[in-house]
């Protein structure tokens, strides 16, 4: 019985993404050795991959580029986290080009809804506890304005539905 290496590689990937979605709600940061794994697994997964067409990889790796630029953009503008910026390019580099729309569309509205949730009460109770420990969250008054949104979180949960899908069916 033989393992489908692809199977290991969307393995990693999938574990890659869950540990940057808990990290970045935890603290608010996705380590740099966490989007280097990802990458490293795209690599890998592209070497075992037969039907990869050159074309089509230097313009995975073109999109990735151009997601980065444009993010670290927003980043010098003080709108999006670093962190943010380089998984989402990661995620891209796993997405591929045909569905690099919706991946963004995916994780703005995944965003969009994350930053709505922790906007409420119980977002913000939420949050808190991730943050803290839940016996200093119960201490202190939830903050409703003003809290950072874990982006990584909607990237994540996007690069997943949009890489993992196709495989699953």
């Amino acid at each position: 019985m033989t393992t489908d290496p692809r199977l290991v590689w969307l393995t990693g990937f999938a574990g890659l993404m869950i540990a940057a979605a808990i990290v970045d709600f935890r603290r608010l940061i996705i380590p740099n050795p966490l989007v280097g794994g990802l990458c490293v697994l795209w690599l890998l997964d592209l070497e075992t991959t037969s039907d990869a067409i050159p074309a089509t990889v230097i313009a995975t790796i073109g999109c990735a580029a151009a997601v980065f630029l444009v993010g670290a953009v927003l980043f010098s503008r003080g709108l999006i986290g670093g962190g943010d910026v380089k998984l989402l390019a990661a995620a891209t580099l796993w997405a591929g080009v045909g569905t690099l729309a919706p991946l963004l569309l995916l994780t703005g509205l995944i965003g969009g809804l994350l930053a709505l949730l922790l906007l409420t009460p119980l977002g913000a109770r939420i949050s808190a506890a991730w943050n803290a420990g839940p016996e200093q969250a119960a201490a202190r008054p939830p903050r409703l304005r003003g809290a950072p949104v874990p982006y990584g979180v909607a990237i994540a949960v996007a690069g997943l539905v949009v890489t993992l899908s196709p495989h699953l069916g």
